[in-house]
């Protein structure tokens, strides 16, 4: 029988400026492959000036993408152009992740769910102390201060050179969240069970500053969510003191997962393959 319809093939993006560095096509186009369904993922590169007109074909269909993800540095103005962005990233006041539903751009934002996901993987039971220290009150932190407070964390303590940004994120997130000069890093460790960099120190190959991390809880876990070097200066350091650690590779590839589901109707497994795939593409550069 011949059957002359064509099959729908689902279309999604990443975008950003620049974008070629992006892992997220590797990422997408494992799963399409693992998963036999039709599809595809791609980068485009999209100047700032450029971007409510991509947003605006999007919206109108005329750019045949079914969503994707945003990245730096439109996440703010992505959110600000959703027809519905969800209460995640009304409070961040970021997106991360578009989609077409019901002839409306929705929106949310991702990075938090990928980075609790990423420790629920690597570290069972992380999640158990009453008490993290958080370096650096940059937008990646954002996402990161809202899912520790989502989580349960009762203090959240947020340690940043200048003590004005952190104090905005601490008005941002609550009574549970306080702001630090760097200074008050070492006392504010004191019985922490948790510690996350979100700063870029030590992001390819750059020098990171010595930091004590015996103050913490003997059982607590660092982690970092720079995953380039894998292993960053401070868990090498953190690792050589005693510490659990944590990388942040799967955060970036459980954050991926949700969008993935929003555009192509299943949800993946984020594997040891696919973690293997994308350390073998980062030794490559």
């Amino acid at each position: 029988m011949d059957d002359s319809r064509e099959t729908f093939e689902p279309r999604a993006f990443v975008t950003g400026f620049p974008i070629k560095h992006s892992r997220s096509p590797l990422i997408h186009g494992f799963w399409l492959k693992t998963l036999g369904l039709p599809g595809s993922y791609r980068a485009h590169e999209v100047t700032p000036a450029d971007f409510p007109a991509f947003v605006s074909a999007l919206k109108s269909g005329e750019s045949g993408f079914v969503g994707g993800n945003v990245t730096i540095p439109h996440k703010e103005l992505a959110f600000r152009l959703a027809d519905d962005p969800d209460t995640l990233s009304e409070e961040l006041g970021a997106s991360n992740t578009l989609w077409i539903e019901d002839g409306r751009l929705k929106a949310t934002n991702t990075d938090g769910r990928g980075f609790t996901a990423n420790l629920d993987e690597r570290h069972p039971g992380w999640d158990k102390p009453q008490s993290a220290v958080v370096l650096g009150a940059g937008g990646a932190s954002r996402a990161v201060v809202q899912a520790l407070r989502d989580r349960g964390f009762k203090e959240i303590h947020l340690v940043n050179r200048t003590v004005e940004r952190a104090r905005e994120l601490a008005d941002r997130f609550g009574p549970r969240v306080h702001a630090h000069p760097m200074a008050a890093l070492s006392e504010v460790m004191r019985g922490a069970g948790l510690f996350v960099n979100t700063t870029s120190l030590g992001m390819e190959g750059e020098n990171a500053p010595q930091i004590d991390f015996t103050p913490l809880l003997p059982d607590a876990v660092v982690t970092d969510i720079v995953y380039v070097p894998l292993k960053t200066p401070f868990l090498a350091q953190a690792e050589k003191q005693g510490f659990a650690v944590v990388d942040g590779l799967g955060m970036l590839l459980h954050q991926a997962a949700p969008g993935f589901e929003k555009w192509f109707g299943r949800r993946p497994d984020v594997d040891e393959k696919l973690r293997t795939l994308i350390i073998e593409d980062m030794d490559k550069h």
